[in-house]
């Protein structure tokens, strides 16, 4: 995998590293939007599951009773709360294809620095659909909005679990 084809994403959040890496791999559907754009399986709501530990799946289930999920990926490296490392795949990915996500929690002045590193995309060609028609650095842009998006997701919620907890108010 090159670093030319490898989207980077950083965003501060106003929690701990642990409470981040809990928040990020325990809550995930909680704070994963839903819809065609962001969930991988029609009607694009059902239910994602990150299992704990190196083996574990990243899946998409239609309803919590699905005995048949999508599986996103698999985790390669656990290591809370400083790094998350899973392989990544889309429902039109051929076999062979795949990428890869990685997450670093990074303790910060304010909370923690969660960097998020997705390659491997040079393995997906440029005609691809989940290029969108970008290509080369257009790609990395609007996959890098795309993560930015899903990023700002899991900060809002962490930031209210935190909130939550400060108030009396509970956990997750």
């Amino acid at each position: 995998m090159s670093a030319a084809d490898a989207v980077t994403v950083s965003i501060e959040v106003a929690v701990t590293p642990a409470v981040a890496f809990e928040v990020f791999t325990e809550d995930v559907d909680v704070w994963w939007q839903r819809g065609p754009r962001y969930r991988f399986l029609p009607p694009y709501a059902g239910v994602l599951r990150l299992e704990r530990g190196v083996g574990g799946r990243l899946v998409h289930l239609r309803d919590a009773d699905d005995t048949d999920p999508f599986v996103v990926g698999h985790v390669q490296v656990w290591e809370p709360p400083e790094r998350l490392v899973f392989s990544w795949r889309l429902p039109n990915f051929a076999p062979h294809q795949t990428t890869e996500v990685e997450l670093r929690f990074e303790p910060v002045a304010e909370g923690t620095r969660v960097t998020l590193t997705h390659r491997g995309w040079d393995g997906v060609p440029d005609a691809h659909p989940a290029r969108h028609g970008h290509v080369g650095r257009a790609f990395v842009l609007f996959k890098g909005h795309w993560w930015a998006d899903v990023l700002g997701a899991a900060k809002r919620h962490a930031e209210a679990v935190r909130s939550e907890v400060d108030t009396g108010g509970g956990t997750s």
